[in-house]
């Protein structure tokens, strides 16, 4: 569940191992004497940027964005305020964004930081072996107008292979393509919601209660129909499903 976060943390290891020996950590604050001991400190110093920078890239390379903004607009079109809590939906997409990104996170480690650990191949190839699960998960949830558009920023070729095309146009494409998404289903969730609304609030209209707030009325209605349905069931469902 873990592995996710454990490929990141293994590439930025291994970046430390390839510039020779780890550097040891000094807290003394003294000027470099040598050109040796200016690269040790940078290489500490990019080593601990990385490792605090973790926990966003995975948010950035999986479907973290996907689930917690539909989980935000269904809140919404259920007008329950702040039910469910904040953090409630944020440990929610967390989690099912650990179950949905598992494999490609084992795929990763099994094909890239596993053999560079034991030594069986180089850094470079190492890396390369670890970000192609990510890649090819991110470009099949990436549509070509969203890959392409970055490419003609970056004047680049079009690429002939996943292999080609590289992380700092895939990870803003995927992102771009993610919001699109995830308010194209936020859109869905709204329109029975809304239906409610609008016949609860007709219905007061010809009844002559104008004064009295329509949400009230309409509130208790949409949460019975939300279970009734078994709402959460099938959003988490439909959710996964339309991850390809």
């Amino acid at each position: 569940m873990f592995r996710i976060l454990l490929v990141l943390i293994g590439l930025v290891t291994a970046v430390a191992a390839e510039s020779a020996a780890i550097p040891t950590m000094n807290f003394q604050l003294a000027s470099p004497q040598t050109p040796q001991q200016l690269v040790s400190s940078l290489n500490v110093l990019v080593v601990l940027t990385l490792l605090f920078l973790a926990p966003s890239l995975v948010l950035v390379m999986t479907t973290f964005t996907r689930f917690v903004i539909v989980f935000g607009f269904l809140r919404q079109a259920l007008g329950t305020q702040q039910v469910p809590p904040t953090q409630l939906l944020v440990m929610l997409a967390m989690i099912l964004t650990f179950f949905v990104m598992e494999p490609v996170g084992t795929q990763a480690y099994e094909s890239g930081i596993k053999p560079y650990m034991e030594e069986k191949i180089g850094y470079e190839e190492a890396f390369d072996k670890t970000t192609l699960p990510f890649k090819n998960f991110m470009i099949r949830n990436t549509r070509e107008k969203d890959l392409a558009l970055f490419f003609r920023i970056r004047k680049m070729e079009n690429p002939k292979s996943v292999a080609d095309v590289p992380l700092s146009v895939v990870i803003p494409a995927f992102i771009i393509s993610e919001l699109k998404t995830s308010f194209e289903i936020g859109f869905l969730l709204f329109l029975p919601f809304l239906v409610i609304d609008m016949v609860v609030a007709s219905i007061l209209m010809s009844m002559g209660m104008m004064m009295l707030p329509p949400v009230m009325i309409s509130l208790p209605f949409k949460i019975l129909i939300f279970v009734l349905i078994d709402g959460w069931n099938l959003l988490i469902g439909n959710l996964i499903a339309s991850i390809k």
